[in-house]
């Protein structure tokens, strides 16, 4: 009697490649954002670019996988936030939080920042993390501490300029961001509100002329 050869060993190898890929997309995105091609990822990930169409039949397609669990992550800190006692804490904890994030992934910054058009999970996980991030602004402002005019989209655009700054300095000071990130915060408090001191030291002349050549080199 014959016997049905057993097609375990290839979903194996399917899921193996498919894991290549990821993770080879993860650490493109990671050191080059989003604008690279799946010929970029075949190569990096040492398999042939048939595979990888095999698996995603376009780049929106393997962003949306790559970046799901990001996008999840953002959702858990933010409602874990929400259970911080101290709302003015809980609100700073999840912007450093993302940021952090931004500045260990270029692709994040270009994910969060881009429409969600052919990313279908990214775009779940948003509609998710929305809800909570106005519920961490809304306490903020009912205990006092954040400027009463602070809306949630302020905080879109906080985080925009961030990554900027996070990109500019990239090259020669990966961690400067946090000296702005406290400026703006500064910023964003209620009247009368206590100071911190600013972490880190800004940029020298010659780190900014260094960070301005890399950025032009691109």
């Amino acid at each position: 009697m014959s016997t049905a050869p057993a097609a375990r060993p290839l979903r194996a190898d399917a899921e193996r490649n498919r894991r290549k890929i990821l993770d080879a997309a993860m650490e493109l995105f990671a050191s080059r954002g989003i604008d690279i091609t799946l010929d970029d990822v075949a190569r990096h990930a040492k398999v042939g670019i048939g595979t990888v169409y095999r698996r995603f039949t376009c780049k929106q397609e393997l962003v949306d996988g790559v970046f799901e669990q990001s996008m999840d992550q953002i959702a858990e800190a933010a409602e874990s936030a929400l259970r911080r006692e101290d709302p003015w804490a809980a609100l700073v904890d999840f912007i450093g939080l993302t940021s952090e994030w931004m500045s260990l992934s270029r692709g994040l910054g270009d994910v969060f920042f881009t429409n969600d058009e052919g990313r279908e999970q990214v775009a779940c996980a948003r509609q998710r993390i929305t809800p909570a991030i106005q519920q961490l602004v809304d306490r903020a402002k009912e205990a006092g501490a954040l400027r009463p005019e602070i809306q949630v989209n302020d905080l879109f655009a906080v985080s925009c300029m961030l990554d900027a700054v996070i990109d500019f300095n990239r090259a020669v000071s990966p961690e400067t961001w946090r000296r702005y990130l406290s400026l703006v915060l500064d910023g964003m408090r209620a009247e009368g509100a206590t100071r911190d001191t600013l972490p880190l030291a800004p940029l020298t002349d010659e780190q900014v002329e260094v960070a301005k050549t890399a950025r032009a080199r691109g």
